[in-house]
């Protein structure tokens, strides 16, 4: 019947099929087991997350949710096989911050983080907690910035590694602060845990994960910490901000994203479904559990975030001249 329409009527039915399938593609998705690639080694905050949102997105789209542990280059190697996936919404990546980091630290990349990614939600966040060996004689940040500025150099900040958000965070407030420390990186926030609990390094710009269960152990002593709000996990420490830093802000977030392409009704069906699952007082309790918040950040959001968070970062890190191979 078509076959006898004018070329224009022909396109035009061709384009309205097109448009009403869409939503239909949307509701059909998934088909298959949807792979959750988590760019870090089993057992950390990103792992976490990853299981946690695997279970209940199982449940919501009748699907298995393979959890893929490729750790390794900052993130970069989970990040660089979601980029070159097919992009029908079956293969994602649960990113950190550090992948928007990872632009500037790195001289060679495989991928862009921005353009070659499809932002998706935001679904956790954590303030990093400054703190110190209980030997150290600083009961508040403005004692830390006083046997700073007192000892230039003297006093020693441990970190994750080099580029990592412990050591940039770091960073950041000795620059805002104007003070000097010596930078004493690790291969990795458990060593860099150690060596702070055995009295080897004084202070850290710590992830809450590891940190607050020191915290409340006494083993560690909490200072501030580094988001625009309070950490629920430690809601009488007072912010950066709080403590004589006004706009400090700098916290991890983890974020979904999928790679470049993924049509737009599969994309707010994932959204819709991620959202719907941190909402859930169980999700929420879970991720307490693990020093973290939830989030719910949508694409248009995240997008934005994203390239700030790019600008704001890589500014830092090319004014420290840091650079990864």
């Amino acid at each position: 019947m078509t076959a006898n329409l004018p070329l224009g009527r022909r396109s035009a039915l061709a384009l309205a099929a097109t448009l009403a399938a869409a939503p239909v593609r949307a509701q059909a998705w998934p088909t298959r087991p949807v792979r959750l690639v988590v760019p870090f080694p089993p057992g950390g905050p990103a792992d976490a997350i990853g299981r946690i949102l695997g279970e209940r997105l199982a449940e919501i789209w009748g699907q298995p949710v393979v959890i893929d542990n490729r750790g390794g280059a900052g993130g970069n190697i989970g990040a660089d096989i979601v980029a070159k996936a097919v992009p029908d919404g079956h293969t994602l990546l649960l990113a950190a911050s550090s992948h928007v980091q990872g632009a500037a630290l790195y001289r060679r990349l495989a991928f862009d983080p921005i353009q070659d990614f499809t932002p998706i939600t935001q679904v956790a966040y954590y303030s990093l907690v400054v703190v110190v060996h209980p030997s150290v004689p600083a009961m508040n940040l403005r004692d830390l910035e006083a046997l700073m500025r007192a000892n230039p150099g003297q006093v020693t900040v441990t970190s994750a590694g080099v580029g990592t958000p412990t050591h940039l965070t770091a960073e950041l407030f000795r620059i805002r602060a104007g003070l000097e420390f010596t930078h004493v990186p690790f291969q990795g926030a458990a060593p860099a845990h150690t060596a702070l609990l055995a009295g080897q390094v004084q202070a850290m710009f710590h992830n809450p994960v590891l940190a607050v269960p020191a915290v409340q152990a006494g083993r560690l002593r909490a200072l501030a910490t580094t988001g625009a709000a309070r950490a629920a996990a430690l809601p009488e420490i007072p912010t950066l901000a709080e403590s004589g830093y006004p706009g400090f802000d700098a916290g991890t977030w983890y974020a979904v994203l999928g790679p470049a392409g993924i049509p737009a009704p599969v994309v707010a069906k994932i959204d819709t479904d991620l959202r719907r699952v941190v909402a859930l007082p169980v999700v929420k309790d879970r991720f307490a559990a693990q020093s973290l918040e939830t989030r719910d950040l949508g694409p248009e959001a995240l997008a934005t975030l994203m390239r700030d968070e790019l600008e704001s970062w890589g500014a830092l890190i090319q004014r420290l001249n840091i650079r990864q191979d």
